[in-house]
């Protein structure tokens, strides 16, 4: 039996998807040109309260209460965020190893960040006993869902807190889209991955985004620097998005075996030789 986690949105469940690519694959095979516009922020009193989690926390395992609406939704982030990289041609100048690396280091914070950007919310469920539930969602016999493993037994509740705890500290700061256009930038570009063959122009490109965003704060909010501050300081929460966890909350539902690495990979046309 499920616990429900309080939130604020609704809808079906997707009891009925059968095609593990069902509904992912669709949507980043498909190509559609229209962009949702930027939706209203309700902010809640409930969302960071700073107050220490007990341990036991790490422990619970949740699962989307609305799936097939929130993985859709879900799915629609990621294709943007993929159509983002695939436009900018400094991110193709550099080796396809680099390339293969800065993805698979940042596409987690990049997703969260385009939620964050496109106003997505999300109702939870706790689980209580995974293996019945891993049957229902993923219309398996109970056999077949063992061989998943682990992967398939929801995920961890602490991990997907911070992650609603972050989406609210954005929405709070009421980011512009070239703010987060350039977030993206600093995110994906990231100077920190040492094993990159192109290091020195990662460096670059990540000093340019960071530069570019610092100029529009200070014409746009007046030299407000603090906000500039605010920002950056979120980065670090951002990197330290659990991938793992956004898989398997957003995208285990609609592909079961697959892997979102061979997608996106795909999508982007990187070499997956080393996959």
């Amino acid at each position: 039996m499920a616990t429900e986690i309080p939130a604020e949105k609704s809808g079906k469940c997707p009891c009925e998807t059968h095609d593990a690519k069902s509904i992912l694959y669709q949507v980043l095979d498909k190509e559609h040109g229209s962009e949702h516009q930027r939706q209203q922020h309700h902010h809640s009193p409930h969302h960071s309260t700073g107050n220490k989690v007990c341990s036991c926390v790490d422990r619970r395992r949740v699962v989307l209460k609305t799936p097939e609406a929130t993985c859709r939704r879900a799915s629609e982030v990621l294709l943007k965020t993929l159509t983002f990289i695939r436009n900018l041609p400094s991110f193709y100048h550099v080796p396809w190893e680099d390339q293969l690396v800065l993805l698979q280091k940042n596409w987690a914070p990049l997703f969260v960040l385009g939620m964050a950007q496109q106003g997505v919310d999300f109702d939870l469920k706790e689980i209580s006993a995974p293996s019945l539930l891993k049957k229902i969602l993923l219309n398996q016999s109970l056999t077949d869902s063992n061989e998943l493993g682990s992967s398939s037994l929801g995920a961890s509740l602490a991990e997907v807190q911070k992650m609603k705890n972050l989406l609210w500290k954005f929405w709070d700061l009421d980011i512009s889209a070239k703010e987060y256009a350039y977030l993206k930038g600093i995110i994906l570009f990231d100077s920190g991955c040492h094993v990159l063959k192109c290091l020195p122009y990662v460096q670059t490109l990540q000093q340019e985004a960071q530069q570019a965003l610092m100029e529009f704060i200070s014409t746009v909010f007046h030299r407000n620097l603090g906000r500039f501050t605010w920002i950056i300081q979120l980065i670090p929460s951002l990197q330290d998005i659990d991938a793992d966890a956004v898989e398997e909350l957003f995208f285990r539902p609609v592909l079961g075996k697959a892997t979102l690495n061979a997608l996106l990979l795909e999508t982007l046309s990187i070499k997956s030789d080393w996959l």
